[in-house]
């Protein structure tokens, strides 16, 4: 069982960099194939598309990130357009240290849940090195096997909702 108050302790002994806590509202919209969310929110606004396999452990993912106004009225555009598939609402605190960012989310009808992301968007990491620094936090934070996910929140919202 994750312990999203030792991890936290854990963050701040380490001297993760808080960026704030967020309230995200994600609205994925139907595709065919990856994932397309507009995410809206106080410190993130962005239209995300991405593509990983639903398998639990560490993945890699394959992001294409558009910086979005708040407010703006891409949502209705591309709900006219695709469709709204489902969407999640979460309260996220995030931290980073170097190059990976942390999430302790509270996801409302789900729960809490951690994600950490190492991420290289200087193209200097290999895949290998990305999946260590995962690693080390997994260790780190004591999170087991059984806690992983092999699944984004919306699918998990979906099942509820079926």
């Amino acid at each position: 069982m994750i312990n999203i108050i030792e991890i936290r302790a854990i963050l701040n002994d380490k001297n993760a960099r808080l960026k704030g806590i967020d309230h995200q509202v994600d609205v994925y919209f139907n595709t065919s194939n990856g994932r397309l969310k507009l995410r809206k929110g106080d410190i993130e606004n962005n239209l995300i598309f991405y593509d990983r396999a639903n398998n639990s452990g560490p993945k890699h993912s394959k992001v294409n990130l558009y910086k979005s106004a708040p407010n703006s009225n891409l949502e209705s555009v591309l709900e006219n357009a695709m469709g709204i598939k489902v969407v999640v609402d979460k309260q996220r605190e995030i931290y980073f240290i170097d190059n990976v960012k942390f999430h302790l989310d509270v996801v409302k009808d789900l729960g809490t849940y951690v994600e950490i992301e190492a991420i290289d968007e200087e193209g200097i990491r290999t895949n290998e090195e990305l999946l260590a620094q995962c690693q080390h936090y997994l260790n780190l934070f004591e999170i087991e096997e059984e806690d992983l996910i092999a699944v984004s929140y919306s699918d998990l919202i979906l099942e509820l909702q079926n």
